[in-house]
């Protein structure tokens, strides 16, 4: 059987973290606690769980909090969870025979993250695969019998565990508190984060937040080294501020760049739709939503490419006087269902 220590970073997590521990206590060897400054009652808490806690001055930066949390473990493999994170009695079986039974070879298992949308940040599924169980030391070997290589990609096991989600607020405030301070530091952000920022915008941002993240996209176009998939996001978060303040050379500007190589971003068109719905053009706004929920894909939220134009398209035709077509796009929107993660 193999061991586990648990790694936490908190920081006044005193309303859930009791749950949190009290599901992990079954499945750990040791549980390590990394608090970030708390002013409630996390570390008592904690501390009827674990001697091990370390107080950590927040750098702004979760991965070096992580990696810190990290570097106190001791037993073979890692699991991380968050304090409004928790496993129900199914899950924790399931951990318990995945621990039985683990091959020492794999190297990190993946876990269903559960109910993500109700407080939705930068995730556009219900569930999604997440790794949540490292192997503490990786060992590199040599493979292949001629041209021998060190065996870079680690050996991953999607498990059937699920992790319920279930946090007592939306993080989005404070996520783009900490991103503006990267940004503002100096600092470049990373493709991954660059994306999940403007994911972030379209899942949870406020039009306020929008307008804080304007400067920034813009400038990002400038730069030579952005990808395809980097330009389409900030395409899709310009073509909405410009919207918001009524830039309409802005707008035209983002959104023409975007449809141009022929892979028109939802978001988009659903932006180009509100702009006419705005001006009362029903019938060109009712063109542009339908294409964001028919005719395109989403970039960066799904509902962009469902629920979202297609409650539009109700409202469009209802003013309009076509109430065939309202009854149609009415059934199509009460139908929609959230598509399933192609990775669970």
């Amino acid at each position: 059987m193999i061991t586990i220590s648990v790694c936490m970073i908190l920081k006044n997590e005193g309303a859930v973290l009791e749950r949190c521990l009290e599901s992990l206590l079954p499945i750990a060897d040791e549980i390590v606690i990394v608090d970030t400054g708390s002013t409630d009652k996390t570390k008592e808490i904690a501390a009827r769980y674990t001697d091990k806690i370390y107080d950590y001055e927040w750098q702004n930066d979760f991965a070096h909090a992580r990696n810190y949390s990290f570097s106190k473990a001791q037993m073979e493999y890692i699991y991380t969870a968050d304090a409004d994170e928790y496993l129900d009695r199914v899950n924790i079986e399931r951990f318990l025979t995945l621990k039985r039974a683990m091959l020492l070879e794999i190297e990190i298992v993946q876990m269903k993250y559960t109910n993500q949308l109700q407080y939705g940040t930068t995730y556009n599924y219900e569930t999604e695969y997440r790794p949540k169980l490292f192997k503490r030391l990786r060992e590199f070997v040599w493979i292949n019998p001629i041209h021998e290589t060190v065996n870079l990609e680690p050996i991953i096991f999607d498990s059937d565990i699920e992790v319920i989600h279930m946090p007592v607020k939306s993080h989005a405030t404070r996520d783009f508190s900490n991103i503006l301070k990267i940004i503002e530091s100096g600092r470049k952000l990373s493709k991954k984060l660059f994306i999940m920022y403007a994911k972030e915008l379209f899942i949870a941002g406020s039009d306020q937040d929008f307008l804080n993240a304007k400067n920034y996209f813009e400038c990002s176009l400038e730069e030579e080294t952005k990808g395809v998939e980097e330009l389409k996001a900030a395409q899709c978060v310009l073509t909405k501020c410009a919207r918001l303040t009524k830039d309409y050379n802005m707008i035209l500007k983002n959104s023409l760049k975007n449809i141009a190589d022929g892979k028109a971003s939802a978001e988009v068109c659903y932006e180009i739709g509100e702009y006419f719905y705005e001006v009362e053009d029903y019938i060109e706004a009712a063109i542009w939503f339908y294409n964001a929920a028919f005719e395109t894909e989403c970039e960066l939220n799904i509902h962009y490419a469902g629920d979202y134009p297609l409650k539009r398209l109700t409202e469009v035709y209802r003013i309009l006087g076509n109430y065939s077509l309202e009854e149609e796009y009415a059934k199509l929107l009460d139908e929609w269902i959230l598509p399933q993660s192609p990775d669970v």
